[in-house]
């Protein structure tokens, strides 16, 4: 009779021995462990990678409401949605055309300023004319004539007649209007108007004197 329990030598027990079941429970789990490791990888490179797609996507959205001409009908492309060379094209141009008018509205501020400066320069000139007429109210009376008057108002006209007679067209009305608005913006600045009094005011004093 086989005495109950098993000897060291016993074949059955050298067959399975413990530590071989601990190894393949440990290599399945490692396994698992690197198949979960790629996989999260995997998911966060997916994730990050529709963020990306989202974000230029809500950026073409956002130039396709910004930008007035991505909004406006293309019939060369009827009712197809604009493509992203369309909506940077489109973007591009929009941009270009705000610096232009960035630059017009410079220069007509600039044109502004120098008109102020004009008109500064004329209101001390009238101011110094109305203080010296209060302070001597009877000085220069029954001195200038109608007759010089009028050669003031005759030598300014014929001033300003010159530069009209030469931009001004009468080929038809509409070059007439045009160009009389051209001439005024051009020739009637509150500045050329002073140079121009100034002048005929020292030609007529070297004429009297």
């Amino acid at each position: 009779m086989t005495e109950p329990g098993a000897s060291p030598e016993d074949p059955w027990v050298k067959a399975s021995p413990v530590g071989a079941v601990d190894d393949e429970d440990s290599d399945y789990h490692q396994e698992s462990y690197k198949e979960s490791y790629k996989d999260r990888r995997r998911r966060a490179h997916t994730q990050a990678e529709q963020k990306r797609r989202d974000a230029i996507k809500r950026g073409y959205d956002d130039l396709q409401t910004i930008v007035p001409t991505c909004q406006q009908q293309d019939f060369s492309i009827g009712s197809q949605k604009l493509s992203k060379a369309i909506v940077l094209q489109k973007t591009i141009d929009y941009i270009q055309f705000l610096h232009k008018e960035k630059k017009k509205q410079e220069e007509e501020v600039s044109t502004l300023r120098k008109d102020v400066m004009a008109l500064k320069i004329m209101k001390v000139n009238y101011e110094q004319i109305v203080k010296a007429h209060q302070d001597n109210p009877h000085e220069g009376e029954d001195q200038v004539s109608d007759q010089v008057k009028f050669n003031v108002f005759q030598g300014i006209m014929d001033s300003l007649f010159q530069s009209f007679n030469a931009c001004i067209s009468v080929a038809s009305f509409q070059e007439l209007s045009a160009c009389v608005f051209s001439w005024i913006e051009e020739h009637c600045k509150p500045q050329t108007l002073r140079e121009i009094v100034i002048g005929v005011l020292h030609q007529l004093k070297n004429q009297l004197y």
